[in-house]
């Protein structure tokens, strides 16, 4: 059972009222009014038999014709979750923000938050393609942890956060290396760079400072290079991209600084980095 389900099934416990008898509703049937309960109860029965979408619609009926009921605002945020199961996410996201933009004082509104940031982050795609679902779940998922820090949404998505950088690092690193390959050395290093400025504590690292170095050898300007090799040493010794830098700078016939040379200090790197590209 996922985090989001469970804490879906308390918000339920804390809403829903001892469900009428269910009957079910043809996608087709025409418009016939009835009671609030009766309508609710149908969404729960088909939200139970994880009939998604006919969830979503049945809650869409309460607030169709009991607008202003307590049920439709109960409704409001079951058919985000409904059509989030659903894969139906801008759905989930439109519904989840009509929540917060009504009710935004609502003991349930962390929830919400949580669930329009886990609709974009859904959505993340390989990072060959555009990434502004990323770049819409990093935002989202900052604004739980911005709002909610102590709640049990925030902590889910603070590692969500580390993953969405890390992708968003990862499309930087393969722009850099399509410019690299083609011999775009200057426009590779501002994409490298991009990532030891914006995503220095993702996995990239250490490729990043290796690419650069690459760059810089390709341009001539050894002693950049060199530069840039110290700093990766110092701060990832043991990586296959030091390793490859070494190997690198040898082939090169270009001296190897050594990184034991360099201040054991937390800050040198960043100010190496500032002296570097600033």
């Amino acid at each position: 059972m996922t985090f989001l389900t469970r804490s879906l099934i308390i918000l339920i416990a804390a809403t829903t009222v001892t469900a009428c008898q269910s009957r079910r509703i043809s996608e087709r049937t025409v418009y016939v009014e009835r009671e609030v309960e009766a309508i609710y109860a149908l969404a729960v029965d088909s939200m139970e038999s994880r009939r998604w979408s006919d969830a979503a619609d049945q809650f869409d009926e309460v607030e169709r014709q009991h607008p202003y009921s307590e049920w439709a605002r109960r409704a409001m945020l079951m058919a985000a979750y409904a059509n989030y199961q659903a894969g139906n996410y801008d759905e989930a996201v439109s519904d989840a923000e009509r929540f917060i933009a009504l009710h935004p004082g609502n003991r349930s509104a962390p929830y919400a938050y949580y669930l329009v940031a886990i609709s974009h982050y859904e959505q993340i795609i390989d990072v060959g393609r555009d990434q502004q679902s990323t770049v819409n779940a990093m935002n989202s998922l900052q604004q739980v942890v911005r709002r909610y820090p102590q709640s049990r949404y925030a902590q889910d998505a603070r590692l969500k956060i580390d993953m969405t950088r890390d992708h968003l690092a990862g499309k930087e690193m393969s722009i850099g290396r399509w410019y690299l390959r083609r011999g775009f050395h200057l426009a590779a290093i501002n994409r490298f760079r991009n990532v030891l400025e914006n995503f220095e504590t993702t996995t990239h690292t250490p490729e990043a400072l290796h690419r650069i170095v690459e760059a810089y050898v390709a341009l001539g300007i050894d002693e950049e290079a060199t530069q840039v090799a110290a700093v990766l040493g110092h701060n990832f010794p043991g990586s296959d991209w030091y390793e490859d830098t070494y190997r690198l700078l040898t082939e090169e016939g270009i001296a190897i600084p050594n990184p034991d040379l360099l201040p054991d200090n937390p800050s040198y790197w960043r100010r190496a980095m500032d002296r570097l590209f600033g």
